[in-house]
């Protein structure tokens, strides 16, 4: 692992069991931290160090694989894992591209911290539920959940996003104080309804929602129809994380395709977009995008 994981590894250290009242990252457009997404001043895999208001666009299947991978916490017969780190906070907060194998199975218990999960492919049991390709759950810090099991003879691929450092507890009970009502244990994303989205820059797509968090932000399906044309460049007065799950889509120069990875902080200004065959992502945003101002269109030169 690399210096930014040492560094996590011992501030997890100086954690106190108090694990749910620790604040969260103060969001750097100005937010509160109640979202708990912790997205504002991350690293990424193609950047070890932040860098404000410049968008990241990479292909993580080009990513070095770290092998030998589990939850601190867990038992030691459970099967390791491997993961492809995408994003990154020294708070712990972070987005990997996780691969457990078939005969994983783990037992319940509980994190401590958020835990986001979005099934890329195969399929995985979480205690009486079950998530599939393209299934999500969300898994408040202190919630019990579990037992795990990956089914099937096939490995199951993950978008693992934590907001904090994570270790997991073999409990039987969920934590006195847990936020259980935020609690989504199993998603099935193709039964949702396709809806607008909440900016005139893309009145070409439709958006799903799958989680939206107390700043307004949160997690949900994009897909963009073929032949949208942007236009103009954007400024983005939020922080947005990204997925590329099926098609292209081209962001100035950039081919944005299957298995991509984007990250942008905010007041980054984005380049034109387009698409001549459409494309389906899955994005993070951590403002509410319905508020005027969060997205703007810009034309260098206008006055």
């Amino acid at each position: 692992m690399g210096e930014e994981n040492i560094n996590f590894n011992s501030a997890e250290e100086n954690q106190t069991d108090d694990f749910l009242h620790v604040a969260s990252v103060k969001e750097d457009w100005g937010g509160d931290g109640r979202g708990r997404m912790n997205l504002s001043g991350r690293r990424t895999a193609i950047s070890k160090e932040y860098v404000p208001r410049q968008y990241q666009f990479f292909d993580t299947n080009t990513l070095p694989e770290e092998h030998g991978w589990r939850v601190n916490g867990m038992p030691d017969n459970v099967a390791f894992g491997s993961k492809r780190s995408l994003t990154w906070h020294d708070c712990g907060a972070s987005t990997s591209k996780v691969i457990l194998p078939p005969q994983f199975e783990a037992p319940s218990g509980f994190f401590t911290g958020d835990l986001e999960i979005f099934v890329l492919r195969g399929a995985i049991q979480l205690g009486e539920w079950q998530l599939n390709k393209h299934g999500y759950s969300f898994v408040p810090a202190g919630v019990r959940v579990g037992p795990w099991k990956v089914l099937g003879n096939e490995e199951v691929e993950i978008l693992w996003m934590e907001n904090g450092f994570l270790k997991y507890k073999n409990e039987l009970n969920n934590h006195p104080d847990t936020r259980l009502h935020e609690f989504i244990p199993a998603l099935d994303s193709k039964l949702l309804p396709w809806g607008k989205t909440d900016t005139v820059q893309f009145v070409q797509a439709s958006k799903k929602w799958l989680r939206k968090d107390a700043n307004g932000g949160g997690a949900w399906l994009l897909s963009v129809l073929p032949h949208y044309d942007g236009k103009y460049l954007e400024i983005q007065s939020y922080n947005e994380e990204g997925y590329c799950l099926a098609g292209f889509f081209d962001i100035g120069d950039y081919r944005f395709g299957k298995d991509h990875c984007l990250y942008s902080p905010s007041f980054t200004t984005i380049p034109r977009q387009k698409t001549d065959d459409g494309s389906l992502f899955f994005i993070r945003v951590d403002r509410d995008l319905s508020k005027l101002g969060t997205v703007l269109s810009y034309a260098p030169g206008d006055t």
